[in-house]
C-alpha cells in the first residue's frame, strides 16, 4: 500500500509537470543533477496539505531524486522522527538553493537538532551544506522565540569564521541571518550594527547590505 502511494504522489507530479517553468527556474539559479518537473509551490502546498503528515511517504519521496518530490517530502515529513542521520543524509543530496531554502523553512527548523546542524553545516564547506546551516540560524531567529540570546550570540561567532565566503548562495544566506538575528531584539541589533561595522574591511558588500537594512527597519 505504502509504494503504491508513493508511486500515485509521484504520478500526480509528472502530471503537473511544466516546461516553461523549467526553463524559468533555470534563469534563476535553480539547476540540478536531480530530475525537476517545474511544478509550481502553490501546488505541492496543496498536494502536502491533502496528503497531511507522513513521514514514510516523505522518506520514500525523498528516495526518488526529483526535486519537487523532495520539496513535498520537507512539506509532509514528521519533524518530530527526524534524526540527526537523517538530516545528514538529506543535506547531503541538496545541490541548489531553492531546495535547500525550502527543508529548512519547512523542516529543518523544527526538527530537535536544528541548533546543532546550524552551527555543524555552516562551518561545512560544500556550499548548499553550508547554506542550509546559515538559513537555518536566520529562520530560528526569525521563529523561535524560545532560544536564548546566547544561542544567536554562538551564531555570530561562526559566521565571523566564514564572513569572507563569497559564493553566491553563501553571502547571500549570511546576509539574510544577520539581518533575521538583529530584529530578534535591541541587544541583538546592536551586537549586529558592531559586527558589521567591524567587518565593513573584510566584507563590504555584506556589511552595507546588513547595516543599511537594519537603519531602516524598526523593531
Amino acid at each position: 500500500m505504502f509504494e503504491v502511494i508513493a508511486e500515485e504522489v509521484v504520478s500526480l507530479l509528472y502530471t503537473h509537470r511544466n516546461p516553461r517553468n523549467i526553463v524559468g527556474m533555470r534563469r534563476y539559479g535553480i539547476v540540478s543533477k536531480a530530475e525537476i518537473l517545474g511544478v509550481p509551490k502553490p501546488i505541492l502546498r496543496e498536494i502536502a496539505r491533502k496528503i497531511g503528515s507522513n513521514h514514510k511517504l516523505a522518506i520514500r519521496l525523498w528516495s526518488t531524486g526529483i526535486h519537487e518530490a523532495r520539496i513535498l517530502a520537507s512539506m509532509i515529513a514528521d519533524p518530530e522522527r527526524l534524526d540527526e542521520e537523517a538530516m545528514d543524509l538529506w543535506v547531503k543530496d541538496i545541490d541548489n538553493w531553492d531546495l535547500c531554502d525550502q527543508c529548512v523553512l519547512n523542516l529543518f527548523w523544527k526538527a530537535k537538532y536544528a541548533v546543532k546542524k546550524a552551527v555543524e553545516w555552516s562551518i561545512r564547506n560544500e556550499e548548499f551544506v553550508r547554506r542550509a546551516g546559515i538559513v537555518l540560524m536566520a529562520r530560528l531567529a526569525w521563529m523561535d522565540r524560545r532560544l536564548p540570546d546566547k544561542i544567536f550570540i554562538e551564531f555570530l561567532d561562526i559566521l565571523r569564521k566564514i564572513i569572507r565566503d563569497n559564493r553566491r548562495y553563501v553571502w547571500k544566506a549570511i546576509v539574510w541571518a544577520l539581518k533575521k538575528i538583529g530584529l530578534r531584539n535591541t541587544r541583538l541589533r546592536k551586537l549586529m550594527m558592531d559586527f558589521c561595522s567591524m567587518i565593513k574591511a573584510i566584507n563590504p558588500r555584506i556589511a552595507n547590505n546588513v547595516l543599511n537594512y537594519l537603519s531602516r527597519k524598526p523593531l
